[in-house]
């Protein structure tokens, strides 16, 4: 096929990708449509790194931990306690982790990996923590995360409790 011809065809599949985005369909539905195993890679890689963290979660890695998080990951943790807000790196994640686990006496546990659904490269997990601190304070909540992961590690993680009054108070201010 000559140069022209192939510009020609690229410049017509951009119009026609162009035109149905202005439709409606998004980027995910558009390459699923171009190319279905695209997509469904796309959700067993991100279904796999997010599994491989929750696991390295549970056991304590934090080589691996620290492998599946995107140096620059973005980190939105719920609620005005100690360890709310936004972290912008894993360094912050590690750091808000460090002290979790300084708060709980050691005993923050993920103890139910309860449920994984992905969309894209999108992961949202129902996930069940225990913690207890030494003055008799009590976490057992069930959390939803939300992971974005590209190229195989996790670039943006957000937190929704199920039970935010109770966190903040065993998180304190």
């Amino acid at each position: 096929m000559s140069l022209f011809k192939t510009k020609h065809l690229s410049i017509k599949l951009t119009g026609v990708l162009c035109l149905l985005a202005a439709t409606g369909y998004s980027q995910a539905q558009l390459i699923h449509s171009i190319h279905p195993t695209t997509t469904n890679n796309m959700k067993n890689q991100a279904q796999q790194v997010v599994t491989e963290f929750l696991n390295a979660v549970q056991v304590a890695d934090i080589e691996q931990l620290n492998a599946l998080l995107h140096p620059d990951v973005e980190w939105s943790q719920p609620g005005n306690s100690r360890i709310s807000g936004i972290k912008h790196s894993s360094n912050e994640v590690f750091q808000m982790v460090g002290k979790m686990f300084e708060l709980s006496s050691n005993t923050l546990k993920l103890t139910d990996i309860k449920s994984i659904c992905v969309s894209g490269n999108k992961v949202a997990c129902l996930l069940h923590w225990n913690a207890a601190q030494p003055a008799g304070g009590i976490l057992d909540v069930d959390n939803i995360d939300v992971y974005t992961v590209e190229n195989g590690k996790i670039i943006k993680v957000e937190v929704f409790t199920a039970d935010e009054p109770k966190e903040e108070m065993f998180w304190g201010d």
